[in-house]
């Protein structure tokens, strides 16, 4: 649920003793000639390199130590087409922007993976005409770029796709083949059960093309979640559902899993504090989990005082904090100690959200179409697609989003 959105120099290896590290070698126009350790494109926080007011990964790496980012997202073009594009707008092609940040990372011994989907606009596997030539626009990406790790985020609307799902996971199956030690993960909601129908016919999807990632993570968040216990209570679950889907044990099924949590106040009005974090980190380290990512960097700094918890933000975290905190956080989940810092500042109080209008009544008879707005049982509602005579109700595959009591 994705979310407000939207130098030649070799990286350097990493001296961890994590599981399966391997080294990919990319002789492409990236200059990138070696990876970094497994463990660092699992511990990747999220970045978008030209949206929501893009922080300077040196400095970011300075402060915390992190050598991976997660570069967000490769879309297919807005205008229509099967090549891709960042944001559905800034060919790959032709890309200059992007490359400059990979540069800078690389230059100062780090490394990027690149995330595909997100939430909203046209993915590729949409539009492209089967899973071999989705495979051919992501193949372009990880040449440009010299990509050694890459993230398939499916989610809404595209996991609700049939079609658009085969052509993704078939895709990602021909990239694991033809660029062997290439970092796979895959991305998708979060439940209170694990992950919702979608995400269950998409893990189905992946047995039924004999195609395993690096991990399956899920995204416990906007989706009625209450800090970290609730959390991993979600991951418990989604482990079960990968021992069922897989037939796997628990600790094969914990070393495929994967947690992309959001820092800070969530779209849904959700917070997630650093100790949220660190739960979190805890128990994805002692179950042997695979990966340790959040949305976003763009986020991870406090809001000024005024707008500090009483709203959610592209730019930052609506949270009390030093810039780079939750960074931190990856960074230990990688296996390295970060620089001290300050300590974290004051909380700033949460404000009482004001009270909050009804939307008109919900008629039965009415046509919604996207970004309708209604009331119905005291809630206001969000329709996500056209709809008639559906009765507004939370649910993550249904027309309607919850948007609080009203």
């Amino acid at each position: 649920m994705r979310r407000l959105r939207a130098c030649l120099g070799a990286a350097a290896a990493v001296g961890l003793a994590a599981a399966g590290t391997t080294a990919l070698v990319a002789g492409s126009a990236s200059g990138a000639t070696s990876a970094l350790g497994n463990r660092w494109y699992a511990a990747a926080p999220y970045l978008m390199p030209l949206d929501n007011d893009p922080p300077d990964p040196a400095t970011i790496m300075d402060a915390t130590g992190l050598k991976a980012f997660q570069l967000a997202f490769v879309l297919a073009p807005n205008g229509g087409g099967c090549s891709p594009t960042w944001g559905g707008t800034a060919a790959v092609s032709s890309d200059t922007a992007v490359q400059s940040v990979v540069n800078t990372i690389r230059a100062k011994g780090g490394d990027v993976s690149v995330s595909i989907g997100g939430y909203g606009g046209t993915k590729l596997g949409q539009v492209c005409s089967d899973a071999a030539a989705t495979a051919a626009a992501y193949q372009q990406v990880i040449t440009k770029y010299g990509l050694h790790a890459i993230d398939f985020d499916l989610e809404e609307p595209e996991y609700e796709n049939t079609a658009a799902i085969k052509n993704e996971i078939g895709a990602a199956k021909i990239l694991q083949q033809n660029n062997p030690g290439l970092y796979v993960s895959v991305t998708t909601a979060g439940t209170a059960d694990g992950t919702g129908w979608f995400g269950k016919q998409m893990l189905l999807e992946a047995k039924s093309q004999g195609f395993t990632p690096n991990n399956f993570s899920i995204m416990p968040f906007d989706g009625g979640f209450n800090g970290a216990a609730s959390q991993t209570s979600a991951l418990t679950n989604f482990n079960q559902i990968l021992q069922s889907t897989f037939g796997w044990d628990q600790a094969t099924a914990y070393a495929h899993e994967g947690f992309s949590g959001m820092n800070g106040r969530s779209d849904t009005g959700e917070f997630f504090t650093q100790t949220d974090f660190q739960t979190v980190l805890d128990y994805a380290t002692s179950h042997n989990m695979d990966r340790f990512t959040f949305w976003s960097l763009n986020r991870d700094r406090q809001c000024t005082p005024a707008d500090n918890g009483g709203r959610t933000s592209g730019t930052c975290s609506s949270v009390a904090q030093n810039s780079w905190d939750f960074a931190k956080y990856s960074v230990k989940f990688a296996g390295v100690t970060p620089p001290s810092s300050t300590p974290t500042p004051t909380p700033t109080p949460t404000p009482t959200p004001p009270s909050t209008g009804c939307k008109p009544a919900w008629s039965s008879t009415a046509v919604y179409t996207v970004g309708n707005e209604v009331s119905y049982n005291n809630h206001n509602w969000k329709a996500k697609w056209w709809t008639q005579n559906e009765t507004p109700v939370a649910s993550d595959w249904g027309v309607w989003q919850d948007e609080g009591a009203c």
